[in-house]
């Protein structure tokens, strides 16, 4: 059985403790997060290669893969749910090569992002989809810092509080969908 333990981090997500994670791990985060979708990461790579500066601190950071929605009357966020890992895969092993700690999203990850996440010690969080009302309760404030141009893809500076998420892969490249699998094939032998 996958083993799992909860853990309460306080942000950045240092390598530290990007390595006491294990796949399979309960998590909420508490601090300074970025969003950011495709869009925003073509754009991260651009910068880059104009050897121009991202718009936000890279190290130790977490890029959550998330488009909310406007915000109504009264509340600092709309909903704000993961979308599909996949579409930043072309971009992201650069950006953990620079020291990007860690990503939130869903869905399955390329053999080369989990590469460089053994390499430079990162790990993929596991949030849930279709409960972005909920999760959007844990975001205490919200504020565009690149790309406004990009609507609710904007990059934003988001304060979080004990956002729940799971470690989906860890720095030892361990894959909880992998794992999962593997469980639920020999129970079901």
């Amino acid at each position: 059985m996958v083993q799992q333990k909860v853990q309460y981090i306080d942000l950045p997500l240092t390598a530290e403790k990007a390595a006491s994670l294990s796949a399979g791990d309960q998590v909420t985060l508490t601090g300074i997060i970025y969003t950011a979708r495709d869009a925003a990461h073509k754009r991260f790579i651009e910068l880059l290669d104009e050897g121009k500066p991202l718009p936000f601190p890279v190290a130790d950071a977490i890029i959550y893969y998330v488009g909310p929605t406007p915000a109504p009357s009264g509340t600092v966020i709309g909903s704000a749910g993961p979308t599909t890992s996949y579409r930043m895969d072309a971009y992201a092993p650069r950006l953990i090569v620079l020291g990007l700690r860690g990503m939130i999203g869903k869905g399955t990850r390329s053999q080369e992002v989990t590469e460089a996440m053994k390499k430079n010690g990162a790990v993929y969080f596991g949030a849930i989809g279709g409960a972005g009302a909920l999760l959007s309760q844990c975001i205490k404030q919200s504020r565009v810092i690149a790309f406004e141009d990009l609507g609710t893809e904007a990059v934003r500076e988001l304060m979080v509080e004990n956002f729940p998420v799971t470690v989906a892969i860890d720095s030892k490249g361990n894959n909880l969908y992998e794992l999962g699998r593997i469980e639920y094939l020999e129970w079901h032998k």
